[in-house]
């Protein structure tokens, strides 16, 4: 059985959609959620589900002594971005190599990289008169959504879609593919293990 931590800058909907499905299937566990933002919507889903919740500054994310400590003091297996916005640090990056897993709101490379998150990468999407998008679950690395993939999954765009409609396609994969994704790369053992998973 695993050992899961997720951080979380907002609302928290992926971050409980993780915990509900791995609560369900019984075979791993979210044992920590933490957060840069002690105003954010995760801290009640957290609470609500008996999770416990850190919350933390730029300070205590770069400092070895305290959220790095903090992971390996609840012997985390596996770290979750769900909506996390800020870069790791390198000493994070390289504690849980192969063991850090983002989700993007577009299909990488297009779309990626710094202030490309929420509604900027949706209102882009509709700028470039894209035809579809989608979500990229990948490994996380030193630069902002360049680790290797290992899961994407599409979805038509029409050209009457808003920003708006296409942020909820892409909410609905997110809710859909996480957790089962998060659940699959557990049970491969697939830890440093790049492979592509399958849709």
């Amino acid at each position: 059985m695993a050992r899961v931590a997720i951080f979380a800058s907002g609302e928290g909907t992926n971050a409980e959609a993780i915990i509900r499905h791995l609560r369900l299937e019984g075979s791993h566990t979210v044992d920590l959620v933490l957060t840069n933002r002690p105003d954010a919507g995760v801290i009640i889903r957290a609470d609500a589900l008996g999770v416990p919740v850190i919350v933390f500054d730029r300070n205590d994310l770069s400092d070895p002594e305290i959220v790095l400590k903090s992971l390996k003091d609840a012997r985390v297996d596996l770290v979750v971005l769900a909506g996390f916005l800020w870069l790791m640090p390198p000493l994070i990056v390289l504690a849980f190599d192969g063991a850090m897993l983002n989700i993007h709101p577009a299909l990488l490379p297009k779309f990626g990289g710094k202030g490309m998150y929420g509604m900027h990468v949706h209102r882009a999407v509709k700028e470039a008169k894209e035809t579809e998008t989608g979500i990229s679950i990948h490994l996380v690395s030193a630069e902002y959504d360049r680790g290797s993939i290992i899961f994407q999954a599409r979805c038509p765009i029409s050209s009457s879609d808003t920003s708006e409609d296409i942020g909820n396609h892409v909410r609905a994969l997110e809710l859909r593919h996480y957790p089962i994704v998060i659940s699959q790369f557990l049970d491969e053992g697939r830890t440093g293990n790049s492979r592509p998973l399958h849709n």
